[in-house]
């Protein structure tokens, strides 16, 4: 059985507040907090993308786990920004953390979901015996359209996490599994600049089907309640779809709330669920047991359900906590903003 030896966040350091969105669009703030639960979101700065991100996030999670870089057998990156088209941002992150050139890496895509389908690779080839070490990383700077309801909340950063034997692993996974269909509620065709979305279609038989369908799954699948969880994470593209979806299973705001970042942080995309995971690893202790359902659009959820080790208490201050990134902010205002993530077309 494989688990997590390792895991790092990195979020960027500046912020902008939804009011000061809100206030360039004439839309009311107190409707726009009210309506997704967001205050402020992280920015990536304009010498930042998610490659940047994911070698920050890679490096912390090298940290915690103490190994070679060179006896990583395998990478993945997750994300739905990735900075080329065509050019792999894995090779980018293995050549950085001085990773050997003997292994096999690629890219993955599925909206928001890419980073959790990366590490259920990752943990099958170290359960297959094919690596001794995998890593999967879940990362994006967020597009939003000007104007759009997206731009309140895409946001930037992103997590890494290293597989590895169980008996040096921080927390096993017990378990994964996936529910999966084709519901086209948020797209970018190749050349879009922004992606597009179904509006309220992207939650009852979007996000919510999805979410609650995985998390079904995997508690049939393990024969566990609600109640054996001490934390949740669920992918959170908002502030109140996963406490709405939390609330129709009978899970309760004190097993979602350390999970759950996207008031202060925006939504990471693909470092969305995996930053809520490293956030609980940040303060569980030994014994504890944790449910994590992600979400992509188009749509899918991967189910998880990991054990805390006695290992955790020694891992976890070797890097940056995804709190400290969280409370080390700036501010900046729309038009920095605007030239941060490059949303003026010459």
């Amino acid at each position: 059985m494989s688990g997590i030896v390792g895991y790092g966040s990195y979020i960027p350091v500046y912020r902008i507040k939804t009011e000061d969105i809100a206030r360039v669009w004439g839309e009311e703030t107190a409707r726009i907090e009210k309506g997704l639960g967001i205050l402020e979101k992280a920015v990536g700065g304009v010498d930042e993308d998610t490659a940047s991100i994911s070698v920050e996030a890679a490096r912390n999670a090298l940290k915690r786990a103490k190994v070679d870089p060179q006896k990583i057998g395998c990478l993945y990156v997750g994300s739905e920004s990735h900075p080329y088209a065509v050019k792999p941002t894995g090779t980018i992150v293995a050549e950085a953390i001085g990773a050997t050139p003997n292994l096999t890496v690629a890219d993955l895509e599925f909206a928001c979901k890419a980073g959790t389908a990366g590490l259920q690779i990752v943990l099958a080839m170290v359960d297959a015996k094919k690596v001794n070490y995998g890593m999967a990383i879940g990362a994006d700077t967020a597009q939003g359209r000007p104007g759009d309801a997206l731009e309140y909340s895409a946001a930037s950063g992103g997590a890494a996490f290293i597989a590895g034997p169980d008996s040096e692993s921080v927390a096993i996974v017990n378990d994964t599994c996936s529910f999966t269909t084709d519901t086209p509620d948020f797209w970018r065709r190749q050349h879009a600049e922004y992606p597009s979305h179904g509006g309220r279609f992207t939650g009852k038989p979007a996000y919510y089907r999805h979410v609650l369908g995985a998390t079904k799954n995997m508690l049939e699948k393990t024969g566990a309640k609600v109640t054996d969880y001490k934390y949740v994470v669920f992918h959170q593209p908002n502030g109140k779809f996963p406490i709405d979806a939390a609330k129709k299973l009978g899970i309760t705001m004190d097993q979602l709330k350390t999970g759950l970042l996207t008031p202060t942080i925006g939504n990471t995309y693909s470092g969305a669920s995996m930053l809520g995971l490293a956030a609980v690893l940040d303060k569980a202790s030994a014994g504890d047991r944790i449910l994590v359902t992600s979400y992509g659009s188009g749509a899918g959820s991967d189910s998880f359900d990991i054990i805390v080790t006695d290992r955790i208490e020694e891992s976890r201050n070797s890097a940056p906590t995804t709190f400290e990134y969280i409370e080390n902010k700036k501010y900046i205002d729309y038009a920095t903003y605007v030239k941060f993530r490059k949303k003026l077309n010459s």
